[in-house]
């Protein structure tokens, strides 16, 4: 399987952050498609009041359909009532449903005036992706720093070429000799 080399931040109001973080909302929906490999690791930003980064996830899978279909599908896991989905669907041509597993809360939430410290930040309106390294920059210096990149696959190390050995460059007749075969050049005789 690949790790995936960016994570999810998906933003969220309190409400549903907190339920994914309980286990009692495994669905995340979104009004577009979305298309994210399965295994992507989720970071949770909780919006106003909260505004903090909350906790983690891993992406199962993403079901994408007319919005009709998403309800039938995931009513009871998507954490609102059909009211509310009806409102956050109008207008929709498609819905896509994050599936979520393996949530836990961070011990310390990452206030947004710390992800702001080193660098201009600014919370997606729905989702965006961050890469390790970005990610590391974020969160640097916090007291969650390595809980929250301890969650993340390790960014890829780039591929070494192998260095042949100095020997196997050289051409053929400039190649060192071994003892044996200096052995056997010798006039010399054995005793």
């Amino acid at each position: 399987m690949n790790t995936p080399e960016r994570a999810l931040l998906l933003s969220l109001h309190p409400r549903f952050a907190t339920a994914i973080l309980t286990g009692e909302k495994t669905v995340e929906l979104r009004r577009q498609r979305v298309a994210v490999p399965p295994g992507t690791p989720v970071i949770i930003y909780a919006t106003s009041p909260v505004m903090a980064l909350t906790g983690t996830a891993r992406l199962t899978g993403v079901d994408t359909a007319a919005p009709g279909q998403i309800w039938r599908r995931h009513r009871t896991t998507c954490g609102i009532s059909r009211t509310e989905y009806t409102a956050y669907m109008e207008g929709a041509a498609h819905a896509s449903a994050l599936l979520l597993d393996s949530a836990r809360a961070l011990s310390s939430p990452v206030p947004l005036d710390h992800l702001r410290a080193t660098r201009a930040f600014h919370p997606p309106q729905s989702y965006r992706y961050l890469t390790h390294q970005d990610l590391q920059q974020l969160v640097d210096g916090h007291e969650a720093s390595d809980e929250l990149l301890d969650r993340l696959p390790a960014p890829p190390t780039p591929a070494r070429t192998p260095t042949p050995p100095p020997h196997a460059a050289m051409p053929p007749s400039r190649k060192p000799h071994t003892l044996c075969s200096a052995a056997l050049v010798t006039s010399a005789p054995v005793q």
